[in-house]
């Protein structure tokens, strides 16, 4: 059944980790309302590994753990390194590191507050933040016009490497910017 091959191929496409036999065999079963043998759904996976073995494709279908996942052939990994080194390389501006920085500090906040608290208008690099992943709504406001919330996310943990929001800097760790022309040695030795 070649409707099944493509299912399969299907869901473990789609699936952002790697997905098990069960899980497929339970989503198999929900749409074609017939009951499935988890034997048949491995020689599936097994024809379309040999498939994807062939050097007319830059990605295999790889068992990690308990599921199978959709993941680029070792001998592509160069090329994708430049590209991840691309998009690394992307940096926020300096308006989009505050308003992440007041939005990480004040949450959930609307984006009147974190206007209020920067002094401009915010509404290019809340739409940036959001863009990349590294802010999400987190609600509505009770206040009038009821205005989006937002806080960070789970992406902006993972990239700052934050177990938890306690964990971010304490804003009295940051040392003051030392606003004074020459050394600390040249005023004492000028005394």
């Amino acid at each position: 059944m070649e409707q099944l091959d493509l299912y399969i191929e299907a869901l473990i496409f789609a699936a952002e980790v790697p997905v098990g036999t069960d899980e497929i065999k339970s989503c198999l079963e929900a749409i074609l309302n017939t009951e499935l043998k988890a034997a048949e759904i491995e020689n599936v996976i097994s024809r379309l590994q040999f498939r994807y073995a062939a050097d007319s494709y830059s990605y295999e279908i790889v068992k990690i753990g308990d599921g199978y996942q959709f993941l680029t052939k070792t001998e592509y990994h160069d090329v994708l390194a430049v590209l991840l080194k691309h998009k690394s390389n992307k940096k926020l501006s300096r308006s989009a590191l505050e308003t992440l920085a007041v939005i990480a500090y004040q949450q959930p906040v609307s984006k009147g507050e974190v206007e209020k608290i920067r002094g401009v208008n915010c509404d290019y690099a809340v739409q940036k933040l959001l863009e990349k992943e590294l802010i999400q709504i987190k609600g509505r406001s009770k206040d009038p016009g009821r205005p989006l919330l937002y806080g960070t996310s789970d992406k902006f943990m993972e990239h700052f490497g934050l177990p938890a929001l306690q964990d971010l800097p304490k804003l009295k760790e940051f040392l003051p910017e030392d606003n004074q022309i020459g050394l600390a040695e040249d005023t004492e030795t000028n005394q």
